[in-house]
């Protein structure tokens, strides 16, 4: 029995991580860094988007999402088709074997219980099902930690991320909207928590050090199409969102500002090159942010930001910067609420240069009291994922040694 709690426990984490998504990466490195200080004798890997990624970054073994390399493109030949309607069984015995070999599986913050973008049912959605169906039948726990979810229009990801959500050992919420969408779509939510975005665990940046000098302001650009149920006006969305942003910029370097274009998602670099050459100005550059705790720096040494894709905002916030968020979805405006900037708040939707830039005034003339403001809100939320933390361990691990043992023994 001895030499059977002697044995490490076995921790994996799950998602779409090392994609180039910036957001679910900084998520994955609050959680690696939190179980390096509170388990350093664990031995943890990764189940994920990019494989290569994430060994080379975070220094952990990780083994590859789906079996099909071509999952996340449109499959339009009938032997891609059948290639990728293959690797959805193949997926079932790589998950079944890559759950049973853990002790637990935590999937680690983001919207991984949303259709805020376009997403196909077969895709993550039929994913996260596996890995909480193989958890539920070899008695891993899984644990959804600091999630966002959201209504899910499509009928076939309402049910697998219904499902999804019912088998895990343990979910919490980065937000109570993402709990009340989970319990409208008939998840029993008693027992779950709400605490705050993961990414809020992460250290905070030093700020702007050259004194009196003029800082730039930060523009996060995404490529927006609009949500899953909004597929049929993509490409009116996105260009009604492009034209909005790109005169915004413009109107500000008129002005003589400075502007740094920040992306967050390899898919947003793009949208930044079409604003550069369409404004042509020397005043306008392109962070090349690889991380997001470069974006957090990129944030912190800003006069202030203007904001799309969530993650941008939340490095914004907790860079205590006044920010300004071009809200493409509700979660951003319950972050920025929860954060004591609710009047700072613009539909990416329906973006109005001019309506934006009387916002970005406003947020400007306030920028001293916002920075204040941001100070004591950054506190709090910091007790709360410290919080969720203490609380994931007493669920996951209420005695590592016997339960350990007890997992090992036939």
């Amino acid at each position: 029995m001895n030499s059977m709690r002697e044995k490490p426990l076995s921790i994996g984490v799950f998602g779409l991580l090392g994609a180039g998504n910036s957001g679910n990466d900084g998520s994955l490195e609050a959680v690696l860094d939190h179980l390096r200080a509170a388990r350093p004798g664990a031995v943890v890997d990764a189940m994920c988007g990019g494989p290569e990624i994430v060994a080379t970054r975070y220094g952990i073994p990780a083994t590859r999402l789906n079996w099909y390399r071509g999952e996340y493109r449109t499959a339009s030949r009938a032997s891609a088709i059948a290639a990728k309607g293959f690797g959805k069984l193949v997926d079932v015995v790589r998950t079944a074997a890559w759950v049973r070999r853990h002790d637990a599986v935590i999937v680690p913050g983001t919207g991984v219980l949303e259709t805020t973008l376009p997403l196909r049912p077969w895709g993550f959605p039929y994913s996260l099902f596996l890995l909480c169906a193989m958890g539920r039948l070899f008695r891993t726990p899984v644990a959804l930690v600091s999630v966002g979810a959201g209504p899910i229009g499509n009928r076939p990801t309402r049910i697998l991320t219904r499902w999804s959500t019912r088998l895990a050992a343990y979910r919490s919420y980065r937000d109570t909207q993402s709990r009340d969408a989970m319990r409208a779509m008939g998840v029993n939510t008693a027992r779950d928590e709400v605490y705050a975005d993961l990414v809020f665990a992460l250290p905070a940046p030093a700020g702007n050090e050259s004194a009196g000098m003029p800082g730039p302001v930060c523009v996060g650009v995404m490529a927006f199409h609009g949500s899953n149920d909004e597929r049929d006006r993509a490409e009116e969305i996105h260009r009604r969102y492009l034209d909005g942003t790109t005169r915004f910029v413009r109107a500000l370097v008129e002005e003589g500002r400075p502007v740094r274009l920040l992306t967050g998602d390899e898919l947003d670099r793009p949208v930044a090159a079409s604003i550069v050459d369409a404004v042509a100005s020397p005043l306008v550059t392109v962070a090349e942010a690889a991380s997001l705790a470069d974006l957090m720096k990129e944030t912190a040494c800003a006069d202030s930001v203007v904001a799309t894709r969530y993650h941008n905002i939340v490095c914004a916030l907790k860079a205590g910067t006044p920010t300004l968020a071009l809200s493409y979805s509700a979660k951003s405006d319950v972050l920025m609420a929860e954060m004591g900037m609710g009047a700072y708040c613009h539909p990416a939707r329906e973006a109005d240069a001019d309506r934006l830039l009387e916002q970005f005034r406003e947020l400007e003339r306030n920028a001293a009291r916002v920075r204040r403001t941001l100070v004591q809100r950054n506190l709090a939320v910091a007790r709360r994922v410290e919080q969720q933390f203490t609380d994931l361990a007493a669920a996951l691990f209420p005695a590592a040694g016997p339960t350990h043992a007890l997992r090992e023994t036939p």
